[in-house]
């Protein structure tokens, strides 16, 4: 019995500290990155971005930004939930890419590094920044690439640019998954071991499947020619929001590009398909 009793302590010691590990890495792992270890991504780039610390409506948010050239086309990425300007790292460090365009990624606001300001929990708020955030860019020469969250955000643009890229977009609320680990962030019991950077992605989870009633039935009114890249084994987002799109444009307006087995990481899983369909918008 005492040797069983020591078995079992040692066991859950050995469960408990691995909890505890995984816990630290997850929430370092998935935490924003300071603009040192950002610039540290690129030390093996050609080129580096800039980083600048800007303001939209009392909001203080990070940009990088990299411009060599104004004749070219930009690629203006914008991050899901959760997420941040780190995200499309691998295209902005791609060689091919950066003789080709300019780029341009930002953290949303409640994403910043150490940001002290909530995530806003709105589509309007948020399409209204990347408004700004664009405003400079020749309209002609720009390129909105949406990924997940950031998907509805692309497309709620009225402005005309060259072409709106989706990637798994969120865009539909009646096929809206609520994962069930939410509920951590429900209870207030648990709440406290929510890493801070996953409360916010909570906040604009639970929120987002109301705010986009507000814009799924309208979607339609979008100036710009649209493609949507969704995998066939998404269930974060399910490739039925891209099916929802589809149904609502032209043909000539909206494609449709379907990759097969591919999850919601799709950006990262499948760098290589995604990075030629960037290049195939670019002329």
């Amino acid at each position: 019995m005492k040797l069983f009793k020591k078995i079992f302590k040692i066991t859950a010691l050995f469960f408990f500290l691995a909890l505890v590990i995984i816990y630290y890495l997850f929430s370092s792992f998935s935490a924003p990155k300071s603009d040192k270890k950002i610039i540290g991504k690129f030390i093996n780039s050609s080129i580096k971005p800039t980083i600048t610390h800007e303001t939209f409506a009392s909001y203080k948010f990070r940009k990088l930004t990299i411009q060599k050239d104004t004749t070219l086309p930009t690629l203006v990425f914008v991050h899901g939930t959760i997420g941040s300007s780190t995200d499309f790292i691998e295209y902005m460090t791609d060689n091919l890419l950066l003789t080709k365009t300019n780029m341009v990624s930002y953290d949303r606001i409640g994403y910043n590094y150490k940001d002290s300001n909530s995530v806003q929990e709105s589509i309007a708020f948020e399409r209204d920044m990347l408004h700004d955030i664009i405003k400079n860019l020749h309209p002609k020469k720009t390129i909105l690439v949406g990924y997940s969250y950031g998907g509805p955000i692309a497309l709620a643009v009225k402005k005309e640019v060259k072409k709106v890229i989706l990637l798994a977009p969120a865009v539909y609320s009646k096929v809206e998954p609520m994962p069930w680990a939410i509920n951590l962030y429900k209870w207030k019991i648990t709440r406290w071991l929510i890493p801070a950077i996953w409360k916010e992605a909570s906040k604009e989870k639970i929120s987002h499947k109301k705010d986009l009633q507000h814009f799924e039935n309208n979607w339609k009114s979008s100036p710009n020619k649209i493609l949507s890249i969704h995998g066939t084994n998404d269930w974060i987002v399910p490739f039925e929001n891209s099916l929802f799109l589809q149904n609502q444009f032209p043909k000539e307006q909206f494609e449709l590009t379907t990759i097969d087995n591919a999850g919601h990481g799709l950006i990262w899983s499948n760098f290589k398909e995604i990075k030629q369909q960037l290049l195939n918008q670019l002329d």
